[in-house]
């Protein structure tokens, strides 16, 4: 198992961030341990650190280093042996004429909006649906490891979703989704989730790591429904289920 002690410690740096407010759990402060230099974390030195329970957020990589608090889970689906329930089998075959596109990490105009929409529909007064043009910028297209950035379209190539993933030496990182909100019953989270899947399985790739799980949190819930999850606690990875809390494991 991988260790802090296996990075090139001499080299990285670890700081922790001032207090400020959380985005997931009302009336709670929380705090990241964040690492430097940005240059020197490249995508081997990413992947070992994603296993160890960092996530990416533009140029930050950071993990959760909250006082009180240890409500972020890290989780990952093991590819293997999963298997779609019902409800996902029937957003893959919904959104099955959408088509993906990999294409270069830079500003579009028909992103930004559709980001724009998604952010005031569901994360109204979350702080991101005000995001401007360079904040956009910095949050999904900036990175310093290796990352995609894909486009889904409908028959009409009309863009539907936009996905922010990172490859790692063990699977793929998603990093962030956003979508058309107001299409009728889109499920297009569950499908997209879903094609990430089918992608890392057609490179042989054991996981895909959805970032933190938060028992509380019901903007996270969905992440419990792909099986086996696993979550890592107290420095390893460990089976959980749709109704076990990772935080008690």
């Amino acid at each position: 198992m991988s260790t802090l002690s296996d990075l090139p410690l001499e080299l990285l740096q670890f700081y922790v961030t001032a207090p400020y407010p959380c985005s997931y759990l009302d009336a709670r402060q929380a705090r990241s341990q964040v690492v430097t230099p940005t240059h020197l974390i490249t995508p081997a030195v990413y992947s070992e650190l994603a296993r160890l329970g960092f996530r990416r957020s533009g140029h930050y990589v950071y993990r959760p280093w909250c006082d009180r608090c240890r409500a972020c889970i890290p989780v990952r689906i093991r590819l293997a042996e999963f298997t779609p329930n019902r409800s996902q089998k029937r957003a893959w075959q919904k959104h099955g004429n959408l088509q993906a596109y990999s294409v270069p990490r830079r500003f579009s105009d028909e992103q930004f909006r559709l980001y724009q929409r998604y952010q005031k529909a569901r994360h109204t007064h979350g702080g991101m649906d005000h995001d401007s043009e360079e904040q956009f910028s910095q949050f999904l297209l900036a990175s310093p490891v290796d990352s995609l950035l894909v486009e889904f379209r409908d028959e009409q190539q009309e863009l539907v979703m936009v996905s922010v993933i990172d490859r790692l030496t063990d699977g793929w990182s998603s990093v962030y989704t956003f979508y058309d909100p107001h299409l009728p019953g889109a499920s297009l989270g569950t499908y997209n989730v879903l094609w990430q899947i089918e992608q890392c399985r057609q490179q042989q790739l054991p996981y895909l790591y959805l970032g933190y799980w938060i028992a509380d949190s019901r903007k996270m819930a969905y992440k419990a429904n792909f099986q086996p999850l696993e979550s890592f606690v107290q420095g390893r990875w460990q089976t959980i289920t749709d109704s076990d809390d990772p935080t008690h494991t």
